[in-house]
């Protein structure tokens, strides 16, 4: 089962990692106020996949190529990936539990709750 996911461009110190990942779709969004970014006025979201045989090495250059206070994920019918520089979760779907301590540790780097809207009492959990 291939995985699918969405990270932000902008997001990243190395984008090298972008060439691992197969591209299905990109969107360049402006950035408004409420988003807390003040610092960019857009961003570009690339939704992407990956074969489950890569999911491991991806996360792990994902999560060395993060800047601070951002995340990405990726996940297939079986488990999610949410990954944060120089840390990462990996939730069986079937056990969302880790969904809580995921979500409290981007808390603690001060990402506002609304953009840590991964967990399966999201909104947009099944995108």
């Amino acid at each position: 089962m291939n995985y699918r996911g969405v990270v932000i461009e902008e997001s990243l110190e190395n984008k090298d990692v972008l060439k691992k990942m197969s591209i299905l779709d990109t969107k360049v969004e402006a950035v408004t106020e409420a988003h807390h970014t003040p610092h960019l006025k857009q961003w570009t979201l690339h939704t992407f996949e990956i074969p489950e045989n890569k999911a491991e090495e991806i996360a792990e250059k994902i999560c060395q190529s993060l800047e601070d206070a951002w995340y990405a994920d990726f996940k297939n019918e079986k488990y999610h990936f949410i990954i944060y520089r120089g840390k990462k979760f990996r939730v069986d779907l079937g056990n969302p539990e880790v969904y809580k301590k995921a979500k409290e540790y981007g808390l603690s780097l001060g990402i506002p709750e609304y953009q840590l809207d991964f967990g399966p009492e999201d909104k947009i959990w099944k995108r």
